[in-house]
């Protein structure tokens, strides 16, 4: 939702992440590809909780976001899921691991899912760990945003 994306892009921009790349029917703020009555809608929706961190962080709307996947990792990007439960042979760790940031590096793509159904299977393949946030109530995971925001604070901070 425009509300997430928002969200997202304050928190990006509050703990300095590098870019934020969007891709497949995210909402983008100044979507060239809209109407102008829509474009507005869309960039007040963005704007309520991103409060001009649209405008501040630098965002990129990937087109082909398989190539740019594989773009990072050229350039020595480690490419990382956010996901909970997942039954997978590639490595995962635990949010608040110790270890995390000697594990992954310094440069590192965090890739979010839809809220619901998270990362599309089509992406997994270019994903090399997957970070879980270990959750202590009864409920499986966080509103997107939520999650992110917890993710970008432990591999930023």
């Amino acid at each position: 939702s425009c509300y997430n994306v928002g969200a997202v892009l304050r928190t990006a921009e509050g703990l300095g992440v590098h870019k934020v790349t969007l891709s497949g029917y995210t909402p983008r703020y100044n979507d060239t590809r809209l109407l102008p009555h829509l474009r507005e809608k869309l960039n007040h929706e963005l704007h309520k909780t991103a409060l001009g961190a649209e405008t501040l962080v630098p965002i990129y709307a990937s087109d082909d976001i398989f190539s740019d996947l594989q773009s990072y990792r050229l350039d020595g990007w480690r490419i990382v899921g956010l996901e909970n439960h997942l039954n997978t042979d590639k490595p995962v760790y635990e949010i608040n691991d110790q270890n995390l940031r000697t594990r992954l590096g310094e440069k590192v793509v965090l890739i979010l899912g839809e809220e619901v159904s998270g990362i599309d299977e089509s992406l997994r393949d270019y994903i090399e760990t997957f970070l879980e946030i270990p959750m202590k109530g009864q409920k499986e995971s966080f509103n997107v945003s939520v999650a992110a925001a917890i993710a970008m604070a432990y591999l930023c901070l």
